[in-house]
């Protein structure tokens, strides 16, 4: 159910909004209400803590959807031992979710929201605890807790309008911040000292850290793959999507690559002392413009190990120091892979400090570390659209947006069918999970009658599921799967239009045989890369020729596309002078 713009402004601008902030939940009390909604302004994923501790994954909610309390026992995630009555806490996993309100249309219940941890702590380790099912409280318009309240504000055109109220954050909450802020900007300003000191070491000396550290991954692979493990293990058990398991997922093989990225970097030039340009002035000054390297580099990613060890060796080779906050659905790989590389450091005395892990599970580290200010030089953000918009949102550091990729395969009216065929399969089904991948096929309507059929019938021989009736949130939707939004285009303008009005400025194709309408596409498209018969998928900092890449970034300033190894640099001018002043 979806209400109107209309609907949805009258519903907001009557009730008082609760503002979540990140790791809040909501707990349930009492008899769950038929009939209670909550409206949804903003993106937010929603997981249940049932008794037995386990976390299940329930839904994603888009924003302007309603969500049914009762409907969440329809879920596949919930059936069985999971029903909704089973549950203790709905933890509201927010990547930038403001708003939430509730709708209650029969008898009321008990709703509240706090911060996590603020709850009464049970014998479950720290989990939210309800009272005994026959001792719950159902209280009509009001919560009997000390962590939050239930209010009923007036509302002529929704009567049954509540909202929750936040409450407090308890003691032992606001005393643990300053803790982990402390924590950050410490390992901060450890970062700083080592950048300093990388900054003026020889390519020679990073060269040899960085093929010690290859050589330290593969000594510990055992190591590394048996903490994969338990990652793996502990996502499987909260029912996380394929796609995800995959991005997750360490074998040997991957390990191998992963230890051949770093000696691939190792062999790419240095960056660092490069001369931009030079040249001496009329009154003798000689100036020069140089690369030289950012300083403390912040990354927060979602559960991908692998940019764990891309991240350091892309830093140490620019004379970088990294401090990564990776998911703690990759906890474990994350700390047994930064433990090799610092001590890879150590053995080729350089500082081990240049690459450190925020290991603390708490979200206020993120806020925290792009909030350093004088401490954190970048902070890059590198995962789904919520985690990049909250970063961007929140930071007080510069910031470089990656990845986020609605990417698009038009295919012109000029086209070679066999050709868009080859290259769409390629762009959506090679890897659907990464941020290259097609989200959306485009056919020109001079051909869409019979391009149409053969293009779906190819991705849904793939196994991709098509959304032929594609409404405005799925032609916007990065879906990440094997999923594929499909729209008509009124001829290669039709597209640009509709590229540039959904598209996220990473990477968009033409499939064509016309260069005219190519030349059209490619000036037109406002994208970090276009491609002209050629997939999405090529759209890597390797396949660009140029070695790994710490993201691709989808903003203009400071770097745009993939991020090589000059991408991790700033510029210096040195001027040369011989007592030289400058006239009055």
């Amino acid at each position: 159910m979806r209400l109107s713009d209309t609907d949805q402004q009258a519903l907001l601008s009557s009730a008082r909004i609760i503002r979540f902030a990140a790791g809040d939940t909501m707990e349930y009390a009492g008899q769950v209400p038929a009939g209670m909604t909550f409206l949804i302004t903003g993106r937010v994923r929603l997981t249940a803590t049932a008794e037995d501790g386990s976390v299940v994954p329930v839904t994603t909610l888009h924003e302007g959807g309603f969500l049914g309390l009762t409907a969440l026992t329809r879920q596949p995630n919930l059936a069985g031992a999971h029903a909704l009555d089973e549950v203790t806490a709905l933890e509201v996993d927010r990547e930038h979710l403001e708003h939430l309100v509730m709708r209650e249309t029969t008898a009321a219940a008990g709703f509240w929201s706090h911060p996590r941890g603020a709850a009464k702590q049970g014998a479950t380790g720290g989990r939210p605890q309800l009272a005994p099912r026959a001792a719950r409280p159902a209280p009509r318009g009001r919560a009997a807790t000390r962590t939050g309240r239930l209010t009923r504000p007036a509302n002529a055109r929704y009567p049954g309008v509540m909202t929750l109220q936040a409450a407090p954050r308890s003691a032992a909450a606001q005393q643990r911040e300053p803790d982990l802020r402390q924590e950050v900007h410490d390992a901060a300003r450890r970062a700083r000292v080592a950048a300093r000191l990388l900054a003026v070491v020889p390519t020679g000396v990073k060269d040899r850290a960085l093929h010690a550290a290859a050589d330290a991954i593969l000594a510990h692979v055992d190591r590394i793959l048996s903490a994969n493990a338990e990652d793996l293990d502990a996502a499987r058990a909260a029912d996380t999507p394929a796609a995800m398991l995959d991005r997750l997922a360490l074998n040997p093989q991957r390990v191998d690559g992963i230890a051949a990225g770093l000696r691939q970097v190792a062999g790419l030039p240095d960056p660092v002392g490069e001369v931009l340009r030079g040249y001496t002035l009329p009154n003798g000054l000689q100036l020069r413009q140089q690369r030289v390297p950012l300083g403390v580099v912040g990354m927060i990613y979602e559960g991908r190990p692998n940019v764990t060890v891309d991240a350091f060796g892309l830093t140490l080779k620019s004379g970088n120091a990294a401090l990564l906050r990776g998911s703690s659905s990759a906890a474990r790989s994350n700390e047994a892979l930064v433990n090799v590389l610092r001590s890879a450091l150590d053995s080729e005395q350089l500082p081990a400090d240049a690459v450190q892990l925020l290991s603390s599970a708490d979200r206020s580290t993120v806020t925290h570390l792009i909030q350093a200010r004088g401490l954190v030089d970048v902070a890059i953000p590198r995962g789904g659209a919520g985690l990049i918009d909250a970063v961007v949102r929140d930071a007080q550091v510069p910031t470089i947006e990656t990845g986020v990729g609605n990417c698009h395969v038009y295919v012109h009216e000029a086209a070679d069918l066999d050709v868009a065929e080859r290259i769409l399969l390629n762009s959506k089904t090679r890897r659907p999970s990464v941020c290259n991948a097609a989200e959306t096929l485009l056919v020109d309507a001079a051909i869409a009658e019979h391009a149409m059929p053969r293009l779906i019938g190819a991705l849904q021989d793939a196994g991709v599921t098509v959304h032929l009736d594609a409404d405005e949130q799925d032609l916007r939707r990065e879906y990440l799967a094997m999923e594929i939004a499909v729209a008509v285009a009124d001829g290669v303008d039709g597209a640009i239009a509709h590229i540039n009005e959904y598209g996220t400025g990473h990477t968009e194709a033409i499939v064509t045989t016309n260069l005219a309408a190519a030349q059209r596409f490619t000036e037109r498209i406002d994208a970090a890369a276009v491609m002209v018969n050629a997939s999405t998928a090529f759209t890597d900092g390797e396949q660009f020729g140029f070695g790994a890449e710490i993201g691709i970034s989808t903003q203009k300033l400071h770097a745009r596309g993939p991020m090589g190894l000059p991408e991790l640099t700033s510029t210096k001018w040195i001027v040369w002078g011989e007592g030289h002043t400058r006239p009055a």
